[in-house]
């Protein structure tokens, strides 16, 4: 969910003012997910670097993201939206990680084929696939398992992604063309959308247009189709 900063400085406003623009954005691009029966939608909210942005600034998202998880605590069930996270939860505040335990409690009541929105908080690919490296190895050493027995099916297990079928679609807008640490290991196959629209303009159209242009791909998964 790129651009909110850029998008403020445009407008003479300052960064934290395109984060909450940036919120609303995400409100009404998880529902048009959800409508059109999109299955899966994981963003980007808040990664392993954006720690080094001001104080002000990671307040002012944080401050968000409680927001919303009360709101969402509150929603869920009537809404049937499952919330999952992935990332090192550990370093937020003991209020936010409470309100994540919450939202996964609520999960787990849901139907499995109710739509799931995935949140990467304090989430870095690199920092991902060192916490399941780290996890394997650990597992070795208490001897339930061993390291002959890793395959590309073992080893998604350990990763913050476990159970969730990789992305199809991976969307960038702001202009940037790189995937900027983001599901370095689920995006093997999947396709890429590029667009110069900031975040908190991307709209229900330019989330047709991505699906539409995705639906002309054609994906091979390294085969050759006859």
């Amino acid at each position: 969910m790129d651009g909110n900063g850029r998008w403020a400085t445009q407008r003479g406003l300052p960064r934290t003012a395109g984060h909450k623009a940036g919120a609303e954005t995400f409100r009404r691009i998880a529902t048009h997910c959800k409508n059109r029966g999109v299955r899966y939608l994981t963003v980007y909210a808040f990664s392993t670097e954006n720690w080094r942005r001001s104080a002000d600034e990671v307040r002012v998202i944080m401050g968000l993201l409680k927001r919303y998880l009360l709101e969402a605590v509150d929603t869920m069930e009537r809404d049937h939206i499952r919330l999952h996270f992935f990332g090192d939860l550990t370093p937020l505040s003991p209020e936010l990680r409470a309100l994540a335990r919450e939202t996964d409690e609520i999960t787990e009541h849901l139907a499995a084929d109710d739509f799931q929105a995935n949140v990467c908080l304090n989430y870095g690919g690199r920092d991902e696939i060192l916490r399941a490296v780290r996890q394997f190895a650990a597992d070795c050493t208490a001897g339930t398992c061993r390291p002959e027995d890793l395959d590309e099916g073992r080893f998604s297990g350990y990763l913050d992604s476990r159970g969730i079928p990789d992305p199809e679609l991976i969307i960038r807008p702001s202009g940037e063309l790189r995937l900027s640490n983001f599901l370095l290991w689920q995006c093997a196959y999947s396709e890429f959308y590029f667009t110069d629209t900031l975040w908190p303009d991307f709209d229900e159209a330019e989330l047709d247009r991505a699906i539409a242009e995705y639906q002309k791909r054609d994906r091979r998964f390294g085969g050759v189709k006859k």
